[in-house]
């Protein structure tokens, strides 16, 4: 199958899952539907709410369009080569998060070998059965498995800084792209507008703040009231009825009490002065700054930290849960890795 034959599956795909997120009938909305509305048995963090967004965001990216104007940064792509057999190990800490890796394979002509996550099991294979219907070929590109992935030649791994532990040594004579733990951050200058605020609380909630592009800290003037944006996230304050988050509100809570720590509480989320970028959930850290202050060690001692910066001249307010095709998780780009090894098959 030639890139343009992909990128129209792709597109077709694409176009399938917004017809049904917009509830316009096809042959796959009812399907679609249920997957939405069953994911939280599976996994409680598996809201609707939350499985529709991740469905959304991953549709924008799949126009014809889209698809191109990625494809087309690669002209390796429209060359012919022997196609290798990609092992990607899925972490599973938002609804579909492997999925660009699942594209990236594909999309450049390889085989994946998906081992899912047990968290999102079942998203993968669905995405995956609607694209058997579209083209046929892919039956013979994508194999899934919940065991150990075998007779690879490259490998993806995601997961966090414990388990890129274990990858580094059980896939380090491999060619492979391993991924650790990263967190987003904003720096707050004082000047924005009520509507900026009111997106960054997207940021901020959206999967519970369990994403890597999710906002764990804020950097924030000396002479900002903090406090004040309760009034700006109001809408967001149900969170707290789900379970599993308001326990770790509930914990955290009880914990800076029992230590004497000084936090603010909204009543749906704790703010806690603190240096750190991994803020528990329900938590989230602040810094306060000078207005003179350099941030530019967020690029250079601290990159292997940060997944986005949200503020003006950064990513915008309330963008960071939707992705351009090209915006790499790590800032290592996938394609580029992909088709090193390519190039060595070629060789």
């Amino acid at each position: 199958m030639r890139l343009p034959e992909r990128i129209e599956a792709f597109a077709e795909l694409g176009r399938i899952l917004r017809e049904a997120l917009d509830g316009r009938k096809n042959k796959y909305s009812a399907k679609i539907e249920n997957l939405i509305a069953g994911q939280q048995t599976i996994n409680p963090w598996f809201t609707p709410e939350n499985v529709r967004m991740a469905l959304k965001s991953i549709a924008a990216n799949l126009t014809e369009g889209k698809l191109r104007e990625w494809t087309g940064r690669y002209p390796e792509l429209n060359s012919d080569y022997q196609p290798v057999r990609v092992g990607v190990i899925m972490a599973g800490n938002i609804p579909l998060v492997g999925f660009h890796d699942f594209l990236s394979v594909l999309i450049t002509g390889n085989k994946i070998i998906a081992r899912t996550s047990t968290k999102d099991s079942e998203l993968p294979v669905a995405i995956a059965e609607i694209l058997y219907d579209i083209n046929g070929y892919f039956r013979e590109m994508i194999e899934f498995t919940d065991g150990i992935i075998k007779d690879f030649d490259a490998v993806i791994a995601t997961g966090s800084n414990n388990t890129s532990r274990y990858f580094e040594y059980y896939f380090g004579k491999y060619y492979n792209l391993i991924r650790k733990n990263r967190n987003s951050v904003a720096i707050l200058t004082g000047n924005e507008d009520p509507e900026e605020l009111k997106r960054l609380g997207e940021d901020v909630f959206s999967y519970f703040g369990l994403g890597c592009r999710n906002v764990s800290k804020i950097f924030i003037p000396e002479d900002f009231d903090i406090e004040s944006l309760k009034h700006h996230w109001e809408k967001y304050s149900d969170i707290i009825n789900h379970t599993k988050y308001g326990n770790n509100y509930d914990y955290y809570k009880a914990v800076y009490l029992v230590n004497k720590e000084n936090f603010y509480d909204s009543g749906y989320y704790l703010l806690k002065e603190d240096n750190g970028y991994a803020s528990p959930v329900s938590v989230i850290y602040f810094e306060r700054y000078k207005r003179d202050e350099d941030f530019s060690f967020l690029f250079d001692t601290e990159n292997e930290k940060i997944q986005c910066i949200v503020g003006k001249g950064a990513t915008e307010f309330g963008r960071t849960q939707w992705p351009e095709l090209w915006d790499y998780a790590d800032n290592k780009d996938t394609i580029e890795f992909i088709l090193k090894k390519n190039y060595e098959r070629r060789l």
